[in-house]
C-alpha cells in the first residue's frame, strides 16, 4: 500500500516537472507561459519562437515523463488500479505542476507516453488517429481533441480493463476541458493551422 501510494505521488512529482519551462529557460527563449496561446508545450515554443529544437526537445521530455512514471510503476505492480492511477497523476502533474504555480500543458504528450508504456496498442491507436487527422485538418489542436475522444472506445477493445477504461474517460474530459480555448477558435474559424 505504502509504495503504491509513493508510487502515484511520484508520477505526479515527474509529471509537474515542465519540459517546455526548462527548455526555454536553458535556451534563452522567452518563457512559454507569456507568449502566443500561454501553453507551455512543443506547439506554443514552436510557434512564438520557430525554435524547432526547442519544441522537440520539449515534446520528447513530455513523452518521456509519462513512458518513465508508468515503466516504473510496472515494475513494482500489475496492480491495475495503481497503474490507471499512476498514468492519470503523471497526467495530471503536466496539466497542474506543483513546481510551476499549477500552470502546466494540455497534456497530450505525456498522456501518449503514459499509453504507450500502459498498453502500446492504445498509444499506437491514439498517434495514428492525432496523424490523420493533423493531415487531413492541418489543426493540431483538433487532432488531440479527436483523438482524446477516442482513447476510451480505444482503451475498451485492446485492454478490456475497467480500471483503464474509467481513467480513459478522466483523461479524456480533462483533455477537452484543456483545449477548450482552441474549440473556441475551431468554431470561430480563428484557430491557427499547422505551419
Amino acid at each position: 500500500m505504502l509504495i503504491d501510494s509513493l508510487l502515484i505521488i511520484c508520477a505526479y512529482l515527474l509529471g509537474s516537472i515542465s519540459g517546455a519551462i526548462i527548455v526555454c529557460k536553458l535556451g534563452g527563449l522567452p518563457d512559454p507561459r507569456t507568449q502566443g496561446s500561454g501553453n507551455p508545450g512543443a506547439t506554443n515554443i514552436l510557434r512564438q519562437s520557430g525554435n524547432k529544437k526547442a519544441a522537440l526537445i520539449t515534446l520528447f521530455v513530455d513523452i518521456f515523463k509519462g513512458i518513465i512514471a508508468v515503466l516504473v510503476a510496472k515494475i513494482f505492480t500489475i496492480d491495475t488500479m495503481v497503474l490507471a492511477g499512476v498514468t492519470l497523476a503523471v497526467f495530471v502533474g503536466h496539466l497542474y505542476p506543483i513546481f510551476f504555480q499549477f500552470r502546466g500543458g494540455k497534456g497530450v504528450a505525456t498522456a501518449f507516453g503514459a499509453f504507450v508504456m500502459l498498453a502500446w496498442q492504445v498509444g499506437l491507436a491514439a498517434l495514428a488517429t492525432w496523424l490523420i487527422m493533423a493531415t487531413l485538418f492541418r489543426y493540431s489542436s483538433l487532432a488531440a481533441i479527436s483523438t482524446a475522444i477516442l482513447i476510451p472506445a480505444y482503451m475498451f477493445w485492446f485492454t478490456g480493463v475497467g480500471e483503464y477504461i474509467i481513467m480513459s474517460f478522466i483523461v479524456t474530459a480533462l483533455l477537452i476541458w484543456r483545449h477548450r480555448s482552441n474549440i473556441h477558435n475551431l468554431l470561430a474559424g480563428i484557430e491557427k493551422k499547422i505551419g
